[in-house]
């Protein structure tokens, strides 16, 4: 089978969609995480399916990747990565509260959830986002389609304007990467550092 037509398809849709992404909302969101780790707050996260993996994601290369060689740390926390607590809480309460019930008692209004669905609608992303707007956390939104009930509960958006699950997965992981690679160099340089990257030879 020759796909080129598809594959080519595909990877200008995507172009198209990074180019349209908003930048000072961007540029608005690293600056609420970066204030965040200045007070030593924790940055929780949360997701569903290819949202989860993207939340743990994070936790490895903020918690390593923007700061190795640095004393202070990013505290990241993914919330979907414990799957004992989560099948506990889902098969003893609801699936609804798999994250909101770990938030209890422990988000603070030094915190920020990050919270990404990609639909925006996702019923346990929504009852974390309202806890955590019960404590008086931030919310950082990471959505795709019109943003559902997310886009309009966040303090911070992290938007990709398509009608697409898979495009909007990807650019939620180029997010990832591109605020990681920024702090990295950012928190390198102001550290006295250089920011070169370990790999193994």
């Amino acid at each position: 089978m020759d796909f080129k037509n598809q594959i080519s398809n595909y990877l200008k849709l995507e172009e198209k969609v990074l180019k349209s992404l908003n930048v000072d909302e961007i540029n608005e969101t690293m600056n609420a995480l970066l204030e965040c780790y200045e007070r030593g707050g924790n940055v929780y996260t949360c997701g569903n399916g290819g949202s989860a993996s993207t939340a743990s994601h994070m936790v490895c290369d903020f918690g390593k990747g923007t700061c190795y060689d640095l004393d202070k740390k990013f505290h990241f926390i993914c919330l979907n990565d414990n799957i004992p607590t989560i099948m506990a809480i889902a098969n003893d309460d609801s699936y609804e509260n798999i994250f909101a019930y770990q938030l209890k008692d422990r988000l603070t209004s030094n915190d920020i959830l990050l919270a990404i669905s990609g639909s925006g609608n996702s019923h346990n992303i929504i009852k974390a986002v309202d806890y955590a707007k019960q404590v008086g956390a931030k919310v950082i939104g990471m959505t795709g389609y019109n943003g559902g009930k997310l886009i309009k509960l966040a303090d911070y958006r992290l938007h990709c304007p398509i009608d697409d699950m898979q495009i909007t997965e990807d650019v939620h992981l180029i997010f990832n990467h591109m605020m990681m690679k920024i702090f990295w160099m950012y928190l390198a340089e102001k550290n006295g550092k250089e920011a070169i990257y370990k790999v193994n030879q």
